[in-house]
Parts: C-alpha cells; sequence; structure tokens
C-alpha cells in the first residue's frame, strides 16, 4: 500500500465513523430514496441508508483555503429536507470530522471549514 492509499484510508475509515453517528441519530427522519439499500445492505456505508458521506481531493485553484479536501454530507431522499435541518447536521459532520481527525492523523494540523459553498478539510496533507 502507497502512502496515498494510507492516508485515505484513513480518511475513510473517520467518513464511515461519521456515516454511523449521523445514521443512528438521523436516519430514520426521512425515507429513502427508492432505489437505496437500507443501512447495513451493503458494504460501504456510502451506497446505503439516508446519508452518503463521501471527500474528494481538490487541488484549491479558486479556493481561500487552497487544495484539501471536498467533504460532502448528501441526503438520499426524495424528501424536501429543510436548510436549517441540513445545516444543523453538517454541522454537527463538521464538529465530528474535525474531533476525528486530530484522531486519525494526530500528528498534522488539519481543519475542516466552509470555503465557500463547500465544506473543505485542509492543512497538513503531505504524504
Amino acid at each position: 500500500m502507497n502512502k496515498l492509499e494510507e492516508w485515505e484510508g484513513r480518511l475513510y475509515t473517520l467518513l464511515r465513523e461519521i456515516d454511523g453517528v449521523l445514521e443512528d441519530k438521523y436516519g430514520k427522519l426521512y425515507p429513502l430514496h427508492p432505489a437505496r439499500p437500507e443501512r447495513g445492505e451493503t458494504a460501504n456505508p456510502q451506497y446505503d441508508g439516508l446519508f452518503r458521506i463521501t471527500a474528494s481531493y481538490s487541488a484549491g485553484y479558486g479556493s481561500k483555503l487552497g487544495p484539501g479536501y471536498i467533504f460532502r454530507v448528501e441526503f438520499v431522499t426524495f424528501e424536501n429536507v429543510a436548510e436549517s435541518h441540513r445545516k444543523q447536521i453538517e454541522e454537527e459532520a463538521i464538529s465530528m470530522a474535525e474531533e476525528g481527525l486530530k484522531k486519525v492523523f494526530p500528528e498534522r494540523e488539519l481543519s475542516v471549514a466552509r470555503d465557500g459553498n463547500v465544506i473543505k478539510i485542509y492543512g497538513d496533507l503531505s504524504l
């Protein structure tokens, strides 16, 4: 395994933990998209349950924060999720990510913040 795979593996483990907490707390509030399996029915929580928690690398062109990982909290439902409720859950996810990054990457200075209309994990991304 190369250093990038190890780094992203640690990050994705954290994302799965965040997904689990959000599913426990909010997973029954909205009906799932009809094509979406119930929580726990797939090997990867990105593909089941109410939430899809992802992070994808961005070089940061045009960003105030520079390069980082775009952190997404998506609801997989046809229901209209009130913007205030969406923001509340995103803020919880941001808080969990900030705390989790300290545990998963204790040797690095990493932060989570809004960068325009996206949420970004940024800081020491060196391999």
